[in-house]
């Protein structure tokens, strides 16, 4: 049975001709336009990981601690909820840390009467408070610390990032469902038309006693196929695009947002588009379904 109506969806589907092409060149388009956005928020992902994992906050002294205060400093430290690890830097490695950075201009350096920097607290903050809420509770826990003078954080590059990705999945969706609804119409005019077609020979089947789910799965398999096919094309352009132009971005991916390797969609998210080029054909099928026969 399955293969007569697989048959039957098959030689609508070539009835429907450049109307059946139309539904998977649009399907393909909404599908390749959603991936695309899918495959920069993945990459944007591991940008703002990389970010995250990058962040310090700065905890600046309003002395220099002795040796005996500085461990129990640290220890104490420590123990505030949020904090992964803590490094205490004196005066003397962060005025050698900045002559590390001048390089041949390190003599301006050594010319300063006193050594103007104060101690500080370099604190690694855990997973959980790396998150721009997590951080901020962290960095007002600091800052109530009598020892503090001024707490500085990292944030703002990773806040960012996270932002641009939220906004980049926005018009991702937003533009993947208006090719969708526009791929659904098509589709469902394309098993609309074959229904104009098949109208004479839908009556003949119905008199004689043929189910009705006979008559009419045909027409929700072609639409089902329309969306497969359409996500297949879609699928085969991004990796063709990726493969073209993803060597040449990787260097100024590299710069920017520190990605060694840009990344194409994971299994998947390739599965996840399969499944929503075939439920998008399926949806036009669905619909032209619900029309009676002329």
């Amino acid at each position: 049975m399955f293969a007569f109506l697989l048959g039957e969806a098959l030689r609508d589907l070539r009835r429907a001709g450049r109307v059946a092409v139309s539904a998977i060149a649009l399907t393909a388009l909404s599908l390749t336009a959603l991936g695309g956005f899918w495959l920069l928020s993945a990459n944007l992902d591991q940008a703002v990981a990389r970010w995250r994992e990058g962040v310090r906050i700065v905890v600046y002294l309003k002395r220099e601690p002795t040796p005996l205060e500085g461990v129990g400093l640290v220890e104490r430290v420590k123990g505030i909820p949020g904090v992964a690890s803590v490094r205490f830097i004196g005066k003397a490695e962060a005025l050698d840390a900045l002559k590390e950075l001048l390089g041949k201009d390190a003599g301006v350096a050594e010319q300063l009467p006193a050594n103007p920097l104060p101690a500080s607290l370099e604190v690694t903050p855990t997973p959980g408070a790396s998150s721009p809420e997590g951080a901020r509770t962290l960095v007002a826990r600091l800052a109530a610390m009598p020892e503090a003078d001024e707490v500085a954080g990292s944030m703002e590059w990773a806040d960012r990032l996270a932002q641009g990705q939220r906004l980049l999945n926005l018009i991702g969706v937003s533009i993947g469902a208006v090719l969708a609804l526009a791929a659904i119409l098509t589709v469902t005019t394309a098993t609309t038309l074959v229904l104009h077609l098949r109208r004479q020979e839908l009556e003949v089947m119905r008199l004689v006693g043929a189910p009705e789910y006979v008559l009419r799965l045909p027409l929700l398999l072609q639409g089902m196929m329309q969306g497969l096919a359409g996500a297949l094309l879609a699928v085969w352009t991004l990796v063709f695009c990726y493969a073209v132009m993803g060597p040449r971005l990787e260097p100024l991916a590299s710069e920017t947002l520190g990605l060694v390797r840009l990344t194409f969609l994971e299994p998947i998210s390739v599965a996840g588009l399969m499944l929503t080029g075939t439920l998008l054909g399926g949806c036009g099928g669905w619909l032209a379904r619900g029309r009676r026969d002329p």
